[in-house]
C-alpha cells in the first residue's frame, strides 16, 4: 500500500523547496517529486549566465548564498539549491514526471511516468515558468539541429548558428557563442530588442552588430527550418535563405497551463493564470495549493524567485491553520 503524505510538492525549484522547508519544520510527512532535477529550470539556462538579482534575493530558508561575484550564474543557483536540500536532507524524488491524478475521498492520489503511484492530503504545484518554451510554430522546427534551450557554446566553433528572439538570453547566447568561435546571426521581428535586455550586455552586442561581428535582422521572421539553412522573411521582403548548422529558438517560455488544467485547475483565459487565493496560494480545488513563478500566468514579471520563496510559509500556515 501506498504511504500517505500529508503534503506533496511536485516541482523541486525554489518555492518547491521552500514549501518542503516549511513542512519539515512543522514535522509533516511530504515529498518533493520533479520530472527532472533539482532547480530543473535553471539547469536549462545557459551555464554562465549571470542572475539580474544578487544572491541575498535568492536565498531560501536564511541559508546564506555566498559567491564571490556581485550577481550568481546560474551554475552558482543550481549548486546552491542542491546544497540547501542537502542541508535540509529534504525528502526528493527526481525524474519522475506525474501524468496523472485524481481527488478521491478527500485525498489526491498521483500517478508518475514510471507507473509509482503517490498519495496525499494536500498537493503543492511549484513547476515554475522557465520549462515550457514558447514554440515558433514553423514547419521544421522539431528538426534534430533546432533547440529550444541553450546551455553550452563549445560544440559550435566554427558554425553557422541562427538565434530566434530579442530578450535576455537571445542577446547573451548570440554573444557567448560568438565569443567562442562562431559565426551568428540573430532574427527578430521586432524592429529593436526588448527594452529589458541587461544594460551591462547591451552595449557589448550593440557594438558587436555594428562591427559585423553578429549579423541582426530585425523586423524578420522564420518560416520554414531545412537541414542546413533556414527560411526567413523581413517584413515587405523576399524570403532570404541563411546557411544553418544549429538554430536556438528563444522567444520566451509560457506556464504549462495543461498541466494546471489536469488536475481541475481553472486558468484565467487571458492572463493564463491560476485561479488561487493570493495569501493562502490555494486553488479553486480544495487543500491543492500553486507556488513559485507560474502563478502570475504570463506575466512572469509579477512573481520571481524573489517574492514566490516566500509563498511556503503562506502555504503551511493555511494547511496547519
Amino acid at each position: 500500500m501506498s504511504i500517505l503524505y500529508d503534503l506533496i510538492i511536485i516541482g523541486a525549484g525554489p518555492a518547491g523547496l521552500s514549501c518542503a522547508i516549511e513542512a519539515q519544520k512543522v514535522g509533516m510527512k511530504y515529498l518533493v517529486i520533479d520530472k527532472g532535477g533539482i532547480a530543473n529550470s535553471i539547469q536549462h539556462f545557459q551555464r554562465n549566465m549571470f542572475f539580474f538579482s544578487t544572491p541575498e534575493l535568492l536565498e531560501i530558508s536564511d541559508i546564506p548564498f555566498v559567491i564571490p561575484t556581485t550577481r550568481p550564474t546560474s551554475l552558482d543557483c543550481v549548486n546552491y539549491y542542491r546544497s540547501v536540500a542537502e542541508h535540509y536532507r529534504l525528502h526528493c524524488k527526481f525524474y519522475e514526471p506525474i501524468v496523472g491524478s485524481v481527488k478521491r475521498n478527500g485525498e489526491f492520489e498521483l500517478k508518475s511516468a514510471s507507473g509509482a503511484e503517490f498519495k496525499s492530503k494536500a498537493v503543492v504545484i511549484a513547476t515554475g515558468y522557465y520549462d515550457t518554451p514558447s514554440p515558433l510554430n514553423v514547419p521544421g522546427e522539431n528538426l534534430p539541429h533546432v533547440t529550444h534551450f541553450y546551455l553550452d557554446p563549445l560544440p559550435y566553433y566554427q558554425q553557422d548558428v541562427l538565434i530566434v528572439g530579442g530578450k535576455n538570453s537571445a542577446v547573451e547566447a548570440a554573444l557567448d557563442l560568438w565569443r567562442h568561435g562562431a559565426r551568428v546571426t540573430m532574427v527578430h521581428r521586432g524592429e529593436a530588442l526588448s527594452g529589458n535586455v541587461k544594460y551591462w550586455i547591451l552595449p557589448d552586442f550593440q557594438n558587436r552588430v555594428a562591427d559585423g561581428s553578429i549579423t541582426m535582422h530585425f523586423n524578420s521572421v522564420v518560416k520554414e527550418f531545412h537541414s542546413g539553412r533556414t527560411l526567413v522573411q523581413q517584413e515587405g521582403g523576399s524570403l532570404r535563405e541563411i546557411k544553418t548548422d544549429a538554430a536556438f529558438i528563444l522567444i520566451g517560455y509560457r506556464p504549462d497551463v495543461t498541466f494546471l488544467q489536469s488536475f481541475g485547475i481553472d486558468i484565467d483565459p487571458e492572463t493564463l493564470a491560476p485561479a488561487h487565493n493570493p495569501e493562502t496560494m490555494e486553488t479553486n480545488i480544495s487543500r491543492l495549493f500553486v507556488a513559485g513563478g507560474m502563478v502570475g500566468g504570463k506575466f512572469n514579471n509579477k512573481v520571481f524567485i524573489e517574492n514566490g520563496r516566500e509563498h511556503g510559509k503562506n502555504i503551511i500556515a493555511a494547511i496547519i491553520g
